[in-house]
């Protein structure tokens, strides 16, 4: 009975003594697909204890950038707009001021040793106008006389009018000096100006025109045709008519306005071909309409047994200006391979 008294006791005594036994339940597993796309909570932001609480956002300060590209791209255009008028304004002058002398020495084969150093000077594209008149024409009569030619050639293109609007400015032509005179052939301008009336109106400044016609000077011959417009007035070029019957012994210098003549020029063995037209290309892009329409657009050159030299014009047609491309009165010293 002692033992059935004693044996809860025992039991309670033993229980105080022992640690708490804890029970724990394992949650239950997650299925595998729901686990890889539980949302995960993102992580608030560790906040230093010097940040700025209400810092400046950076795109606040990307307004700066536009108002310089801007302030950039207005400098540049000025600038190209200042080149371009200075470009302009000094084409201008070039042309208003009058053509520069240029020098070129060109040896004929045929050219007797007497004839050494024979000096034509070449005029061509004046273009008298609205623009370039008397004054100009002046000024173009003046630099010709001062090299002292001993042949002056105008190969075309002296006007841009009628005679009756323009005879007034063509008068200081009567003034022209060379030894063995002044000679005009047409250019395709004066088909637009009336050129049976121009060709009478130079005769009477004393300029001699040689439509389709030859003269024999004393060491060679001089020759020129009309130009390839007259053609529309029954009054083209004809190379035979100013050609034919010579003495193919004598070197011949022909007279044409355009420099596509000289294929024709080959055919009838000339010399030397002076021709105009071209302007040099006058401005951009005149240059690349003048290089596609032409065998050459300014200069000396060589086709066959022919020489070929275009010179740039005195003038200027349309806008009075030119741009790489200066005017020119051109003195051609002839030299005799004999001398």
């Amino acid at each position: 009975m002692a033992g059935e008294v004693l044996r809860p006791l025992v039991h309670r005594l033993m229980d105080r003594g022992a640690p708490a036994r804890t029970t724990t339940s394992r949650p239950a597993p997650v299925p595998a697909e729901t686990a890889s796309t539980a949302p995960v909570a993102p992580m608030p932001p560790a906040c230093a204890p010097d940040a700025d609480p209400d810092p400046q956002p950076a795109a606040e300060t990307a307004p700066t950038a536009p108002s310089r590209r801007l302030f950039v791209s207005r400098v540049m255009g000025g600038a190209v707009a200042a080149a371009a008028v200075g470009t302009v304004g000094y084409g201008t002058y070039g042309v208003l001021r009058g053509p520069a002398v240029k020098r070129v020495t060109v040896p004929l084969a045929k050219l007797p040793r007497s004839a050494h150093g024979f000096r034509i000077a070449v005029v061509s594209d004046i273009h008298l106008g609205p623009v370039l008149g008397r004054d100009f024409a002046q000024r173009v009569v003046d630099t010709v006389n001062s090299t002292q030619p001993d042949l002056i050639a105008v190969v075309g293109d002296l006007v841009d009018g009628s005679v009756h609007d323009l005879g007034s400015a063509a008068a200081p032509l009567s003034q022209l000096r060379a030894r063995h005179g002044s000679y005009f052939v047409t250019g395709n301008h004066e088909y637009f100006s009336g050129a049976d009336q121009w060709v009478e109106e130079v005769r009477r400044l004393d300029l001699r025109p040689l439509e389709n016609a030859r003269t024999e000077l004393p060491a060679f011959d001089l020759a020129g045709v009309n130009d390839l417009a007259g053609e529309s007035e029954g009054e083209g070029p004809d190379f035979a008519k100013a050609l034919g019957d010579r003495d193919p012994a004598r070197a011949v210098v022909l007279m044409a306005h355009q420099p596509v003549q000289i294929h024709e020029a080959v055919r009838h063995h000339v010399d030397l071909q002076l021709s105009g037209h071209t302007h040099g290309g006058q401005l951009w892009p005149g240059d690349f309409v003048a290089a596609a329409a032409n065998p050459t657009v300014a200069g000396l050159d060589r086709y066959g047994d022919t020489q070929l030299y275009v010179t740039r014009g005195a003038g200027a047609w349309g806008p009075p200006t030119r741009v790489g491309a200066p005017s020119d009165i051109t003195v051609v010293e002839l030299a005799s391979r004999r001398a």
